[in-house]
Parts: C-alpha cells; structure tokens; sequence
C-alpha cells in the first residue's frame, strides 16, 4: 500500500466532511435567520391607515 495515496485519501474524506458540515451548517444559520425574521411583527397591523400618507415639510 503506497503512503502517499492513503494520505491523499484520508484528506479527501476530510474534506468531503468539513464541506459537509459547513454546508449543514450554513442551513441552520438560514433556518434562524428565517424564524427572526418571521418573528418581527407586521408594522402595517398596527399603525392607522392615514399615517404614511403626506410628509410634512417646513423651511
């Protein structure tokens, strides 16, 4: 068995994992980020429907 093809290998599979886990890990980050965004309450449910309207300016 050559020395240098082992290794070769034993990095391969390191690097199939450590892609794997960062990919996991990037989909949990978008999960979260979905459920906060999700938690911020709609701002149109609350406010009248008059305001937003004009802009009041002064000089």
């Amino acid at each position: 068995m050559n020395i240098n093809t082992s290794a070769s290998a034993a990095q391969n599979t390191s690097d199939v994992v450590a892609m794997t886990m960062f990919k996991k890990s990037m989909d949990i980050a978008a999960q979260n980020a979905l459920a906060l965004i999700n938690a911020i309450p709609q701002s149109e449910a609350r406010l009248p429907p008059n305001l937003g309207q004009n802009i009041n300016t002064t000089a």
